[in-house]
């Protein structure tokens, strides 16, 4: 019996393909840089400098952030509940297996995506422009931001959930209403609450720069710290950023570990 295994020819064994096409992508990026202008030189001296001056953080601002800190969680959690809530509704009238009419689906989905097409720094200056500086504008463009992101996740999972259940209310005899309390909502409930807290994540970071543009939290210092070179300051700033974004990240993936 032969069990000499087939010799493996020279661009096998090198992966001569596999390092030229990365070798091509390299030479195009290179390229794409030097032509778009973000290949121009890079100011080393002010790197480093911006460094050392944020190696000694000012503690004694410490105190001044933590008002718009709070403010900033506050602008998540409630911007992110009132896009989540909203987000329901939708996402029940654009599943297919809860809607029958394609021309309702349709018109509600493009609604949604015309909405989720908006990033939440244009939401901001859009509703800065509308109801002014303020926290109320970075509560409304999370709002949003969180509608369509929980509407999108919420409708694909409610499309996936077992047909057993609501197959049999309806031979029931249940309207709409009992359909959706006792056979989808048992089954995407989990669901829901772990892309909330997913919405949520997101939130608490995006509102940390909503101040660069007047909607109000934290953002507001670090911009204001930026403009006048006091990066002891800025130091103080991102580093509470951090700790806030990394305490938000850990009690969230704890409750989602509880929900599965």
């Amino acid at each position: 019996m032969n069990t000499t295994l087939p010799k493996r020819t020279f661009n096998q064994e090198w992966h001569v393909i596999g390092f030229s096409i990365f070798l091509l992508m390299v030479v195009l990026l290179m390229i794409s840089a030097n032509a778009t202008g973000a290949g121009q030189d890079f100011s080393w001296d002010q790197f480093f400098d911006l460094w050392i001056k944020m190696s000694k953080p000012d503690w004694s601002y410490l105190p001044s952030v933590m008002t718009p800190l709070i403010e900033t969680i506050q602008m998540a959690l409630v911007g992110t509940f009132l896009g989540g809530v909203a987000a329901i509704p939708a996402a029940l009238l654009s599943a297919e297996n809860i809607v029958k009419n394609k021309f309702v689906r349709g018109l509600v989905r493009l609604l949604m995506n015309l909405i989720r097409s908006l990033p939440e720094m244009l939401l901001a200056a859009l509703f800065v422009a509308v109801v002014g500086i303020g926290a109320l504008s970075g509560v409304l463009a999370l709002a949003v931001f969180s509608f369509g992101m929980v509407f999108k996740l919420l409708y694909e999972a409610i499309e996936t959930i077992d047909a057993g259940p609501i197959e049999a209310l309806r031979a029931a005899g249940a309207n709409s209403i009992q359909i959706i309390c006792f056979a989808v909502v048992p089954q995407v409930f989990n669901q829901y609450l772990s892309f909330f807290l997913y919405t949520l994540e997101i939130n608490v970071r995006a509102s940390t720069v909503l101040g660069y543009l007047g909607a109000g939290g934290i953002g507001l210092y670090l911009n204001t710290t930026l403009e006048m070179f006091r990066y002891d300051r800025t130091a103080v700033v991102i580093l509470a950023i951090l700790l806030v974004v990394v305490l938000v990240d850990f009690v969230s993936n704890q409750l989602r570990e509880v929900l599965k």
